[in-house]
């Protein structure tokens, strides 16, 4: 057996035994979980300064605070969301037990990525333990610190033949994916996406994809343009750029690029001062492959702020490009670097053609006090998430599913919508075996008579859940009408 194939079979002969399954035990890999992420945070925020330059404030700001946030939250909801959950009854079913059970769904794979390495690759292993699922952990490569300490870390916090972590390359990847799960999360691009698809096909294997995209960004010129801006270069810029909700490009009417080229000016001196290069807290590209990518996709287009570049720091500075076209080089892809685009266009309507015009994205954000406006991007476009006066924080919250449509990918987590991902919701009924007289009609011979009666019990009957909250609302009248008598006597 590869290496890959022995902690996939360990894992799934550890989930055989049950012992995954039962509440308590999961609270405690969950405890056990956060507990590492708070006594080895100097090791975790080491490994981030090596691979992305970020700052220890950092990692546990977009990172380890929203997954310690995450636990807390499952561990309190837990019973709640693993209790059968009842459904509404019709005159059929009435005297039987219908409910849902959510039940563990076996093995997961989790494929992480390199941009956020603890919070895309343990988001979705929260979820993997809280379901009762055996999970194998595959962090990105790319992040070679990172990866190294949670191979070496996190299984001495977590149960070891039921978490795996496999770390390697292309090929221990591959490997892995010729293994048979029971649920694939990956987080990337969506070429590897597809990749990943294809391979869970095989085994007939539901997968998650979160893959990220052009996410567009239109700013009305009558909203306040210069809080705006602030937001904009804050989520464009964060972690250089390498955000899957990252705003890739701006949308405005040609009237105001000047205007938000230089507001955005500003904030980016507010933010990373004159020299970006020196302060702590402006990252660097992964790696020199992503510098040159990046780099390529500014040579015909016009930079009006930035574009300075040293390689052997894979540095790029905060850069702005104006007047951009559709068929522009950084047009072409996901830029997932520190490059705004801001493209001009004639007003909403012309935000909306655009942004129809290409993939769907993970996200679009519109900047406007108009309701209406907001209301109407909305209803006309197409995305994983809308979010209208700010970038990135809906990924926070936890009561909103995170997750693609289309190019951008499928299925969702956080909270309850990663339990029930990752979960089989098992649809249960208990019939008495009694009241036969009921089921006479499904019976042959089949004559018109039973239909009659099938149809009045299924097309015809009354809506028993009114009934029930008239039925309350006149015992509250009946009620009420004896107190008042009570009362007056």
């Amino acid at each position: 057996m590869s290496r890959e194939q022995l902690a996939v079979e360990r894992a799934r002969r550890a989930f055989s035994t049950g012992r995954s399954k039962p509440l308590a035990y999961r609270i405690r890999q969950l405890n056990n979980l956060r507990r590492f992420l708070v006594e080895r945070q100097s090791e975790i925020a080491e490994a981030a300064k090596k691979d992305l330059n970020r700052s220890e404030v950092g990692i546990q700001l977009f990172e380890t605070l929203g997954l310690e946030s995450e636990i807390q939250l499952v561990i309190k909801n837990l019973k709640k969301w693993a209790a059968p959950r009842g459904v509404e009854k019709n005159l059929v079913t009435l005297s039987d037990t219908l409910y849902i059970q959510p039940e563990p769904l076996g093995v997961v794979l989790v494929i992480g990525a390199w941009n956020y390495p603890w919070a895309v690759t343990l988001f979705p292993l929260i979820g993997a333990i809280a379901a009762g699922n055996a999970a194998v952990v595959k962090p990105s490569e790319v992040c070679v610190h990172t990866s190294k300490v949670m191979e070496e870390l996190l299984n001495a916090y977590l149960d070891k033949e039921l978490y795996p972590v496999v770390t390697g390359g292309v090929q221990e990847t591959q490997e892995l994916l010729k293994q048979r799960f029971d649920h694939i999360v990956y987080t990337g691009n969506s070429m590897v996406g597809r990749i990943v698809m294809e391979a869970a096909a095989k085994h007939l294997t539901p997968v998650t994809l979160e893959l990220g995209g052009k996410s567009p960004c239109y700013i009305d010129k009558n909203c306040d343009i210069p809080l705006a801006c602030r937001r904009v270069t804050w989520g464009k810029f964060t972690n250089c750029g390498q955000t899957c909700i990252a705003p890739d490009y701006v949308l405005c009417e040609a009237s105001i690029q000047d205007r938000v080229i230089d507001e955005m000016k500003k904030c980016i001196k507010e933010f990373y001062t004159d020299d970006p290069k020196s302060f702590l807290d402006y990252g660097r590209i992964i790696n020199e492959r992503h510098f040159r990518r990046i780099l390529a996709m500014t040579e015909d287009s016009t930079v009006a702020v930035g574009g300075e570049s040293d390689h052997t720091e894979c540095y790029i500075a905060p850069t702005i490009l104006r007047d951009v076209k559709a068929g522009s080089k950084v047009m072409q892809e996901e830029i997932f670097g520190p490059l705004l685009p801001i493209v001009p266009v004639s007003g909403l309507e012309g935000a909306i053609d655009f942004i129809n015009q290409g993939e769907k994205s993970l996200v679009i954000y519109v900047f406007s006090s108009d309701k209406k406006l907001i209301n109407r991007l909305i209803e006309e476009t197409s995305s994983g998430a809308v979010l209208a006066n700010d970038c990135l924080v809906h990924y926070s919250v936890s009561s909103l599913p995170f997750g693609g449509v289309g190019n951008s990918g499928m299925g969702c987590y956080h909270g309850k919508f990663s339990f029930d991902q990752l979960s089989h919701l098992r649809s249960c009924m208990v019939r008495p075996l009694k009241n036969e007289g009921m089921n006479s009609m499904r019976y042959p011979p089949h004559t018109l008579g039973k239909l009659g009666w099938a149809r009045f019990f299924l097309v015809q009957a009354p809506d028993l859940a009114l009934m029930g909250r008239v039925g309350a609302l006149a015992v509250l009248v009946a009620v009420a009408g004896f107190l008042i008598n009570a009362y007056l006597l």
